[in-house]
Formats: structure tokens, sequence, C-alpha cells
């Protein structure tokens, strides 16, 4: 797998990436980050990149000519037209289907923005996925794309050295991870569930199948719309959802008792 990141600032994308499990992988051969500094392709006196929008506004525009530069720059080492990521808070927002399935490419461009964003013409010659990583704003594109490659990066063979913790971990099967424990077997008075100690694999798969369950319709049930349940597990998410509702609704009701101010005695 090989990453492209069009940016303002390389040294960011660099530092990011060459640490702990990708910096190993790129070492390895795995994967390759290439950092490639749009200023390069601003053929002015300061390198200037950005610009007043057309219509007013506040604010400063990177303009399409560099942007488009960096990019065909990328086109003629490898070759072909890869895939371009555009990172906005207008995209689709990025989830662990889309690392599975953008970890399948070869090459992947990433384009970070800066200033009020990027001329959309260009945007429109080249990118070919728009995408969010949540409902806020960063002052750059360069946060979000490293999110997103060391997300995607897990996904490529060889990677990760054990092969089965992609697959096994949160978000796998639209379910987040069951908890897990380690040594020693007794902390601060909390021990480990005696299921883990018991040796019984059979029995350890099937706790950790229904604490993911139970995680995920606690603190997720938007992705148990889409996870392969079967039908004794929805009834036990259905069983949990009435169990925590009338818990919340005592916890009210007891909340509503303790705050209700004593009644002065008549004199």
């Amino acid at each position: 797998m090989n990453f492209h990141v069009l940016t303002l600032f390389p040294e960011m994308i660099q530092n990011g990436m060459n640490t702990s499990i990708t910096g190993r992988a790129i070492a390895a051969g795995y994967l390759s980050i290439e950092a490639v500094n749009i200023r390069d392709f601003a053929y002015n006196k300061h390198q200037k990149v950005d610009d007043y929008p057309y219509g007013g506004g506040a604010g400063m525009l990177m303009q399409a000519e560099p942007v488009y530069l960096a990019y065909e720059s990328v086109v003629q080492r490898i070759g072909k037209r890869p895939r371009v990521v555009y990172l906005t808070p207008q995209g689709r927002v990025f989830n662990q289907e889309m690392a599975r399935e953008m970890a399948k490419e070869e090459d992947l461009v990433f384009l970070c923005g800066h200033y009020e964003g990027i001329d959309e013409r260009v945007l429109e010659e080249i990118v070919t996925d728009y995408v969010s990583i949540g409902d806020y704003v960063l002052t750059g594109g360069e946060l979000p794309s490293m999110v997103m490659m060391d997300s995607i990066s897990r996904m490529v063979p060889g990677v990760l050295s054990n092969k089965e913790s992609g697959e096994t971990e949160s978000f796998a099967g639209n379910l987040l991870e069951y908890p897990q424990y380690s040594r020693p077997e007794i902390w601060h008075g909390k021990a480990v569930p005696q299921v883990l100690m018991s040796g019984h694999h059979a029995n350890i798969e099937k706790w950790r199948r229904e604490q993911s369950v139970i995680r995920t319709a606690k603190s997720r049930p938007d992705l148990l719309k889409k996870a392969d349940l079967t039908n004794k597990e929805w009834n036990y998410v259905r069983q949990l959802k009435k169990q925590w509702k009338e818990e919340t609704q005592q916890a009210a009701a007891y909340a509503d008792m303790t705050c209700e101010p004593e009644k002065e005695e008549e004199l």
C-alpha cells in the first residue's frame, strides 16, 4: 500500500506516521508514505498557494494550480491516476468498512486542505472521495489523513504482527470489542472474570461475544442495525434495553424524591 499525501506540512505527516505500527510497517516495506509539499508547485517568488476568494468573504482559499500540479507529479511517478481522498466535513463519515475497502488499493492519495478550503475546480478535476472523520472543524486535513491512514494500514496484509487482530477488534462485525484483562489477577480489589481463567475456549468465546453485544447495545446501539445477531441475541438486547430503561426511570424517580424541599413546620 502506497500513501501519497498532498499537504502544506509534509513534516507533520512524516513525523506522525513513521512511528509505532505504521513506522515498523514502512521499515518492513508493507507501506510507503510520500508527503508531497504543495508549496513546491507554487511557481511564484514566495511560494504562495492561497488567494482571496471571488465574491468576498472571510479568509483565504487554496489555489487550484499548485494542488493540481502536486497531484500530477504523483500521477507521473506511479504511471496512473489513483483514487484521491479529500478530507472535508462535507464528506461521508469514515468507518471501518471504508477502511477495509480502501486497503485494497495499491495507491491512495490524500488531499489536505487549509485556510477556507480549496478552489472547487481542482476538486472537481481530481477528487474521487469526499471523506469526514466527524462533525467538527480542524485547522487542516493532516490529522484526519493520518487517522485514516492508520486505520487503513491495519487492514493491509503483513502490517499487524498478529493476522487475526485486525479483524477481531472493535467494529469487526459491527460490534464493539469485548473487555480485556491482563495480570495481576486482582487489581484494586477487582478480579478478572472467572470464565477467562477457566481455559475453556468455547465458554470464553461465548462470554466475549456476549460482552461485545452488551457493550455495543449500551454505547453504540446504532451499530446493531448492521450487526449479524442471532434471534437469541436480539431477544437478549431487547431485555437489556428494557432493564436499562427501568433502571433509568427508577434512578430519576429517586433523584426527584431526594430533591424535594422539606415542608416547613406550621407554627
